[in-house]
């Protein structure tokens, strides 16, 4: 009787797990523009926070490796394998043309024309936090 119960407590375990799996899918293929938002209907296009799901993932894998059943391993490993494929190819698509630098220095800004500010989009970075992201960043593509 006691078998029985750990592969029934097993079973729903590893139901769980694959709807873990599956939750943190659909929130990076929200993100990536490949869900529709449910608010709006329209598909947008995140990929900070796509990233972050992707990247959550990938950890995932990395801290349950050799933990995990075959089919929770090959769920995961096709999961992420497939989100990171659709995040190299929305990047992609969005990734802006790289402008030409100015060939001589008459074409080129005057220095006090120059920004030194940080995008508008990007909040100012202390050099301790850029230190700490370095180490977690994760590129899929270019």
């Amino acid at each position: 009787m006691a078998e029985v119960q750990t592969s029934t407590q097993s079973g729903e375990l590893s139901q769980r797990f694959i709807e873990f799996v599956m939750m943190h899918a659909q929130n990076a293929a929200l993100f990536l523009g490949q869900i529709p938002n449910p608010k709006t209907g329209q598909g947008e296009v995140n990929l900070e926070l796509a990233k972050m799901f992707i990247d959550q993932l990938a950890m995932i894998q990395e801290k349950t490796r050799g933990n995990l059943t075959s089919e929770e391993a090959a769920v995961l490993r096709n999961t992420l394998a497939n989100l990171q494929m659709v995040y190299v190819e929305v990047a992609q698509k969005g990734a802006p043309q790289p402008q030409q630098p100015p060939s001589t220095p008459e074409q080129s800004a005057a220095p006090e024309e120059r920004s030194t500010a940080t995008p508008e989009s990007a909040p100012p970075v202390s050099s301790a936090e850029s230190e700490s992201k370095k180490k977690f960043t994760k590129s899929y593509g270019p």
